[in-house]
């Protein structure tokens, strides 16, 4: 079901970190916002609640391609009863990790682009969440020569890059290569009602 009541909502993310700083001896400091005041800018995710993590643990949040910022906020959305396809309502960051990633795509797109172009064969990248697959899509709807389909199931959801006019692959090609942290390189190279305060513990 969606977010309805984001006072509560908000609460009991707070109650979830507060444990989690408790029982599991992390030292985090967040802030969490609800409603209009939650919405991406940019429009890159539809999230009602956005909550920012810091603190001497927060680089453990972002570590391996930020894992545990990911596992965090899907225990959010499960506590709230989202359904999966609304866990996009619930959005975890720290240390402007999701805009960096958002760059770091970007470039792939761009290197995959020019790859499709000049080999004329559709492009794989590597599989990734649902926010990841929006960002690439909004980034290839500027180019007006290529096109994007997501294919695959589950974890292993991916989206394809081929040129506008050409039926969408039924199968991968090739993945785009990782890096040594499972990161994209792309191509060659490789309602303001809730709650919302400054950081605080609990």
């Amino acid at each position: 079901m969606p977010i309805t009541d984001y006072q509560h909502a908000a609460q009991t993310i707070a109650d979830f970190l507060g444990s989690l700083n408790q029982l599991g001896g992390l030292r985090l400091k967040y802030r969490i916002t609800a409603g209009e005041g939650a919405r991406d800018p940019d429009g890159l995710e539809a999230r009602e609640i956005y909550v920012e993590l810091a603190g001497p643990d927060a680089h453990m949040l972002t570590a391996h391609n930020g894992e545990l910022l990911r596992a965090l906020e899907a225990v959010a959305a499960q506590m709230l009863r989202l359904d999966p396809r609304e866990h996009d309502l619930v959005s975890f960051d720290s240390g402007n990790f999701k805009a960096l990633r958002a760059s770091e795509l970007r470039l792939s797109a761009e290197t995959a682009a020019e790859q499709v172009r000049h080999s004329g064969l559709p492009f794989s990248f590597q599989p990734m969440n649902s926010r990841e697959r929006r960002l690439l899509h909004m980034v290839f709807k500027e180019m007006d020569d290529l096109e994007t389909a997501s294919n695959g199931e589950g974890r292993d959801r991916h989206l394809v890059v081929y040129r506008k006019g050409e039926a969408p692959p039924e199968q991968p090609r090739t993945f785009a290569p990782r890096d040594d942290r499972g990161r994209d390189r792309g191509g060659d190279r490789g309602r303001d009602r809730g709650r919302s305060g400054g950081f605080g513990r609990r």
